[in-house]
């Protein structure tokens, strides 16, 4: 029933860190002290111990060459230069001979194999080179090596719009900084989309406020509206940056005639003489006009949104130890939940010739969560925009015809459960052609589809096939081809491990342009014509290659990553593994850790770290030197993380079993993965299985022991989202459906607490924004209620994900080793 992947991979690793651990003298791992500053010191022990691992291409004219700075060791690195075109690597200049010529112009402490070279530009073709090195500029001979003093240049910060399509964070670079500007009067959330492109939440930026926030350049920030909807797309630079987020410039009608502003919750016009008059009247307080104009190309019409307010509900919560005062602070922010009345947007179309409204009929539209992307033809025949109608099973591009305000879908997404509009949305518009590429998952996968945007029906299903397309990077509508990348494309691979493809708009001349075991990160030559591939597994450091974007083949292999002295530190890779799910034929992936001084004839309680949320997988798949399940592993337990059904990144299939579902949290296909994991590794003791996790793994950690108690005996529950009435609008809704019905208060655990078996943790942040702290005192009080046992950690001044602050980590390990360990902790503190 189950499979084992990567064993021999990992088994060298697996030997090498038993042996180092028993050769020092390591007992087996019982939760005593040398466990806790084992555990404690990981993060730091494993720190800079992998080499070749990361290759920053710098393309120089004409696109064929490039060179990249590699570091070989903990102070060493070398410079490589790059033939694309011949396939070619060899050092970027002679190493040696640079360093004797800084060390006769006075450059002190250098060596060959860590030059300190900044804003290094190579000139192959001049044979010279230009650097900064000790302080001053300097042009070098790259055939004799004599270097000439050139004066200092003044460089200036490049400024770069941000994206409105989410992607990936792909390298860390230097530590920087990007403040976060709120223009709007909602709060927005910021998220750092990590390297396998999920989201992580840093919190919330309040309406008309700021956000300072460390980050270090190449990565990827996400900062989303109230309704979850996206406000921008912003990559850290190597300078400092200040961004805006909500400003918008008015935009006047092409011609410029007229200039259409609000005036007394009214739309009304100016012409370029002065004169003012209303073109509407019905406009209050409570149903506004507002919001961006939208001119039709020849100016005779404009677009404006009516807004209908909806609940201002408010979350309220202390904050007991407020900094600079004794008293405690009352603390507010605005906050929809499931069921509440949202603000309703509605376009209303004008003739501003006859200076009055065209009536459009909203039966196409009647209950919008949005309406966006609202574009006029460039004919001004018509305009569309984006309906996504609350409840989440509608999706309709509608266009309206602009004299006589008909309107009718182009396109007519519906589904039986959810559209995952907040992952798999994609719509392309290809003007020229009366075209549009859209993303579904109708035939049961996701996939793209050309749409004939004047007839409203697809010409043709441009991907295919059991695998799913997981973003799009660009669309070339020139060459009619789509660049995107896939999971599950290459048979025998981990279905999750994102490859990089290419397909022409008939569907036709699909080419996979990545190839290694593993998932994948690119990064492309100016002109496309090659891409920088680093592909990589849990279980294997980055493999980094040269390919032609072509056909996908491969040039060359620039590096493949040292990792050496990671393997002396006693580091154990997590082990691949996969077995069959709850309908007895579906593949569940998980990765196993175990301590680096197991003892394979010694039993070991079972920890699950879970997360549960739908909208993406949490198993990692690309290779990291330090995992937070290691940590927990080297106190005596085996840890696993699992992606049951009902996690994204699958089948729609897959994904539904979470509709109107969430208490499911993939536990029927969890349950049997471990008891087949333990079946392969005996000392796995299912006898003695835990699980903890945080805002939607803690309501799943709680779940687990008020449903499955049987099989869980000890949870740890973090900010947990317990009854999905509590929690934020859009992520609710979205999996649990609208209108709100009785599932929701059936799956909460407030609800469920009278089941409650085994040991129970309950973790919050009484300053928690994401996740209301107040749903984890309900729970609170339905345990007491029920005159159930259970403990609860409350920490002054923190916010969401409190468990992961040194104390809540702590006490979380602490619980695990007194209750599946059964002695007493000997960690900081005791």
């Amino acid at each position: 029933m189950a499979r084992i992947e990567g064993l021999g991979a990992c088994r060298t690793v697996v030997l090498l860190g038993l042996a180092i651990a028993l050769a020092a003298g390591s007992a087996p791992a019982q939760g005593t002290k040398a466990d806790y500053e084992r555990a404690g010191n990981l993060r730091q022990l494993t720190a800079d111990k992998v080499f070749r691992d990361r290759v920053r291409p710098q393309w120089l004219p004409g696109n064929t060459l490039f060179w990249y700075r590699i570091r070989t060791g903990t102070d060493t690195y070398e410079f490589v230069l790059v033939d694309a075109e011949k396939g070619t690597r060899r050092p970027a200049f002679d190493h040696k001979r640079l360093t004797d010529a800084l060390a006769k112009v006075g450059i002190k402490d250098i060596r060959a194999d860590r030059l300190s070279l900044e804003d290094l530009t190579l000139a192959p073709a001049e044979k010279s080179m230009d650097f900064q090195s000790g302080g001053k500029r300097w042009r070098c001979s790259l055939e004799t090596y004599d270097l000439r003093e050139l004066p200092q240049q003044e460089k200036k910060p490049e400024a770069k719009p941000p994206a409105e399509t989410p992607r990936r964070s792909t390298r860390t670079g230097a530590e920087t900084e990007i403040t976060f500007v709120n223009r709007t009067d909602g709060a927005a959330e910021l998220f750092w989309l990590d390297l396998e492109g999920e989201r992580q939440s840093y919190g919330k930026i309040p309406p008309r406020g700021e956000c300072a926030q460390h980050t270090y350049e190449g990565h990827v920030w996400l900062v989303t509206g109230p309704k979850g909807e996206t406000l921008g797309v912003f990559e850290a630079k190597a300078e400092p940056t200040m961004v805006e987020i909500g400003v918008k410039l008015p935009a006047p009608p092409p011609d410029n005639r007229w200039q259409a502003f609000i005036k007394d919750n009214n739309v009304w016009l100016r012409s370029a003489a002065g004169e003012e008059f209303a073109l509407t009247s019905d406009g209050t307080a409570d149903d506004a006009y507002g919001g961006e104009f939208r001119w039709s190309p020849d100016s005779t019409r404009l677009v404006a949104i009516r807004t209908a307010k909806g609940d201002d509900r408010k979350v309220y919560y202390v904050e007991s130890s407020p900094k600079g005062q004794l008293q405690p602070k009352l603390h507010s922010y605005s906050y929809l939940k499931p069921g509440d009345r949202i603000p309703v947007d509605k376009p209303h179309l004008f003739d501003v010739a006859a200076r009055k409204p065209i009536p459009v009929s909203d039966e196409l539209f009647p209950n919008p969560w949005s309406i966006t992307d609202v574009r006029w033809e460039s004919d001004s025949s018509r305009f569309t925009f984006l309906y996504n109608q609350r409840g989440h099973q509608v999706l309709r591009i509608v266009a309206v015809d602009a004299k006589t305000g008909a309107a009718r879908a182009i396109v007519d997404e519906q589904a039986k459960t959810f559209i995952d509009y907040s992952d798999k949305l994609f719509q392309y518009y290809l003007p020229k052609t009366n075209e549009i590429i859209w993303m579904s998952e109708r035939d049961g996968r996701n996939h793209l589809y050309l749409y004939d945007a004047k007839a409203g029906r697809v010409r043709n299903q441009v991907t295919t096939g059991e695998w799913v397309v997981r973003g799009v990077d660009r669309v070339d509508d020139e060459a009619r081809q789509i660049w995107f990348r896939a999971g599950g494309i290459r048979p025998g691979q981990d279905p999750y491990y994102v490859h990089y493809c290419r397909v022409n708009f008939d569907g036709t001349g699909l080419v996979i342009l990545t190839e290694g075991d593993g998932t994948h990160a690119v990064e492309w030559s100016p002109d496309r014509r090659f891409l920088i591939d680093a592909w990589s597994r849990v279980d294997l450091p980055p493999v980094t290659e040269l390919r032609r974007a072509e056909d996908g083949k491969l040039v060359s292999e620039l590096e493949r990553a040292d990792w050496g002295e990671l393997l002396k530190t006693g580091w154990r890779a997590p082990e691949r593994f996969v077995a069959k799910g709850r309908d007895g034929a579906t593949d569940i992936y998980g990765v196993i850790f175990r301590p680096t001084n197991l003892d394979p004839k010694r039993k070991y309680p079972i920890i699950e770290e879970i997360y549960a949320g739908p909208q993406g997988s949490s198993v990692p798949k690309s290779f990291r030197r330090y995992h937070r399940c290691q940590s927990l592993a080297e106190l005596g337990f085996v840890v696993v993380k699992i992606d049951g059904m009902g996690t994204s990144k699958r089948s729609k299939k897959f994904h539904d079993a979470c509709w109107k579902n969430l208490g499911d949290a993939g536990f029927p296909d969890r349950i049997p993965w471990i008891k087949a994991a333990a079946g392969r590794y005996p000392y796995m003791d299912l006898a003695r299985v835990g699980i903890y996790g945080g805002s939607a793994g803690g309501q799943n950690a709680a779940g687990a022991v008020l449903l499955h108690g049987d099989f869980y005996k000890v949870a740890v529950a973090d900010c947990g989202c317990h009854d999905n009435r509590m929690d934020k609008i859009w992520w609710n809704e979205l999996w649990m459906g609208w209108p709100v019905g009785p599932h929701y208060e059936e799956q909460s655990n407030a609800t469920l607490a009278p089941k409650l078996q085994g040991k129970l943790m309950l973790i919050v942040g009484e300053m928690d924004q994401n996740v209301d702290p107040a749903s984890t005192m309900q729970v609170v009080g339905a345990l007491v209620k029920a005159n159930k046992d259970f403990d609860l950690l409350v920490i002054p001044g923190k916010g969401h994900g409190a468990a992961e602050t040194p104390y809540g980590n702590r006490r979380r390990q602490d619980f695990f080793v007194r209750h599946l360990l059964g002695v007493e902790p000997r960690g900081p503190g005791k």
